[in-house]
């Protein structure tokens, strides 16, 4: 995260929905320093900006904020609603829009809100991008504006892009779980598996604007595992509050994460030869089992920091179409310039097709290294360099693991916790290490809980 940003985390400006970066009058001068922004890009020529947001309460306020802000700055907003981060890339790309704005805390509970921008090619903002954005900000919020525009059927384009990935009917016979988080994907998914013919057991379908994410979800799968388990679905799909993510249950209700999905997949690519330039892109965070994987197969890996905007970066440079995150942020440039869960879900379901096999089969493309994590939640994110006993600590469990092992730990670009991540040989050395992490964690920092 480049240390120039006040307001910008590793997905756009998040918080809770009434502090000092998350209200109304913030979110009106976010969309004027957004189109100030806009407007000096070179080849700037549209005016216009797509704006989606997820199923939290606070959704409607803070677009309506935003959205005058925009127009004072003489931009013409278009709201999208409620739908998936995805279709507000999708959309922004198609009409090489000024901007496209996602209002959603993705994966944090329905308190929070945030929001994050897309450049008119439908790829997020860069640091620097943002770095300018709060360089632009007004000293305070102007008066209400006109009505937001609506877009007429706002998912018709991205229905028909992700029905055409399999064959018509192709899912007939098959009975899916789909869990969408009572959030951004409730309508879309749905549409679009049971379009191809699969029956569908929902979870999380039911947001009333308080619930998105509420033990359901990409984050808690528990739900979508038991009803794997009770119906005898073939998988179970998970996603996220935005739909930008996605994890899977195989038929047997054990959980696939990124990481899985992402070798899986890049495999199958590969042994196609599909997969552009033999290269995946995955973060610091991924289990160094999918290198193995990958490399013993012939292809490439490389590694960015955490944040599907600098894989999709890397992605670009590389000449790579397929790249994520172990959470569950899959990109599949050649259909989405973003990450999204529907869409990694359905290449997956490509890969069941064409090989005949069950998910409980392909998963084993991967073996995983040891490897443990914690997040623990504090009161002040101290810069790392200046801590006494955390950067000694790590440098000796570095020594001690050698090239066998890895340590990560960073602070979150989203949350105020502090992450913490160890890969070894063997799961007691993996356990001795992060135990050895969290102390020195404890002796540096106020933490609140984990």
């Amino acid at each position: 995260m480049s240390s120039s940003r006040k307001y910008f985390g590793t997905d756009g400006v998040r918080g809770p929905y009434g502090s000092a970066t998350m209200n109304e009058a913030f979110a009106w001068r976010l969309g004027s320093a957004a189109a100030r922004f806009a407007k000096s890009q070179p080849g700037f020529n549209s005016r216009q900006v797509f704006i989606g947001r997820d199923t939290r309460a606070s959704g409607p306020a803070l677009e309506k904020a935003l959205a005058d802000g925009l127009q004072a700055e003489g931009l013409q907003p278009v709201s999208l609603g409620v739908v998936p981060t995805p279709v507000v890339s999708l959309m922004t790309s198609s009409a090489s829009a000024a901007l496209g704005v996602v209002i959603t805390a993705s994966h944090n509970p329905a308190g929070d809100n945030g929001i994050k921008f897309f450049g008119p090619a439908g790829i997020k903002l860069t640091d620097e991008d943002e770095s300018r954005v709060e360089a632009l900000l007004p000293a305070g919020a102007g008066e209400l504006s006109a009505p937001i525009s609506l877009l007429d059927q706002p998912l018709a384009r991205y229905l028909k892009l992700t029905t055409g990935i399999l064959p018509s009917d192709s899912l007939v016979g098959w009975k899916i779980v789909l869990d969408t988080a009572n959030g951004a994907a409730c309508v879309s998914s749905r549409t679009v598996l049971e379009a191809l013919g699969a029956s569908l057991s929902l979870v999380g379908d039911q947001p009333d604007g308080q619930n998105i994410n509420a033990g359901v979800g990409s984050q808690h799968p528990e739900k979508m595992v038991e009803q794997v388990r009770a119906t005898g679905a073939r998988l179970g799909i998970a996603h996220d509050g935005d739909a930008d993510r996605c994890i899977l249950c195989d038929e047997q209700g054990e959980v696939l994460d990124g990481d899985e999905i992402l070798t899986l997949l890049a495999l199958h690519a590969l042994k196609q030869g599909r997969l552009p330039a033999k290269t995946l892109v995955i973060t610091v965070q991924s289990n160094l089992g999918v290198d193995a994987a990958v490399s013993a197969a012939g292809g490439k890996v490389c590694r960015t920091n955490v944040g599907d905007r600098y894989v999709i970066e890397r992605m670009l440079a590389e000449g790579a179409a397929l790249g994520g995150e172990s959470s569950g942020h899959v990109i599949c440039s050649d259909i989405s310039p973003t990450g999204d869960g529907l869409v990694a879900a359905l290449k997956v379901i490509e890969v069941m097709l064409e090989t005949g096999r069950p998910l409980s089969e392909l998963r084993r493309v991967l073996t995983k290294f040891p490897q443990l994590s914690a997040a623990l939640t504090v009161r002040e994110k101290k810069p790392l360099e200046s801590l006494c006993t955390v950067p000694v600590v790590i440098k000796a469990v570095e020594n001690e693991l050698g090239s066998a092992g890895r340590v990560l730990v960073r602070y979150s670009g989203t949350e105020p916790k502090l992450r913490l991540l160890v890969e070894g040989p063997t799961e007691a050395i993996v356990q001795s290490a992060m135990d050895k992490l969290v102390a020195a964690v404890r002796t540096d920092l106020d933490v609140i809980k984990g």
